[in-house]
């Protein structure tokens, strides 16, 4: 009985054909068969540079390493140490500070990425004298206990009721969901979100 021919490939084939296809992309990667120049690098660094950033409405020029984070930009060359770093890898959102009044962990954002954005921190946000409604809820609700993760869960709740001035109390538990409380704190949190919003934050 005559052995019937294969029509599909052979694995014979498909490896010859797999080792030409890899010995292709490799002679294209390594640039035998593009003379074309390379554009000229932009890196910098390792050494510290120079930038200008807009902090609570006021540009600010700082020096830098590229490594740098905004967390540390700001606490460690402009002492603005109300923003918090905990867990510094965007876990628990006490870092929390707006660029461009959008929410962000300032541990996973490079200072040099952050360009001629503003950044709002929470001494920008309010001092003692003259507190954000938001900030003077916390006080009036007693929704701080450590006071760890206060100024994140501020920052959280003051960006929703400045794109949302009538939260529910499911859009209040949205806005935090990424803020952890190691003390429990939340209806605290939430009573004092919800009781700034009726004041008109």
């Amino acid at each position: 009985m005559s052995k019937k021919q294969n029509d599909g490939v052979s694995r014979r084939q498909f490896l010859r054909g797999s080792a030409l296809t890899a010995a292709g992309t490799t002679i294209l990667n390594s640039g035998l068969l593009g003379q074309a120049e390379s554009p000229a690098s932009t890196a910098i660094g390792p050494d510290a540079v120079s930038i200008t950033m807009r902090i609570n409405g006021k540009d600010t020029q700082l020096s830098v390493e590229p490594r740098t984070t905004l967390a540390d930009a700001l606490r460690e060359t402009l002492h603005l140490t109300g923003t918090k770093v905990v867990c510094d890898r965007g876990a628990c959102s006490a870092c929390t500070v707006w660029i461009e009044d959008v929410p962000v962990n300032s541990c996973l954002t490079f200072a040099l990425d952050v360009g001629q954005r503003n950044v709002t921190t929470i001494e920008g946000l309010g001092t003692p004298d003259h507190m954000h409604p938001v900030q003077a809820a916390f006080v009036e609700y007693d929704a701080a206990q450590c006071g760890y993760c206060t100024p994140g869960m501020v920052m959280s709740t003051a960006a929703l009721l400045k794109s949302n001035p009538n939260p529910t109390l499911e859009d209040v538990q949205h806005a935090v969901r990424g803020n952890l409380c190691r003390c429990g704190t939340y209806p605290k949190v939430f009573e004092a979100a919800l009781a700034a919003a009726r004041k008109g934050a």
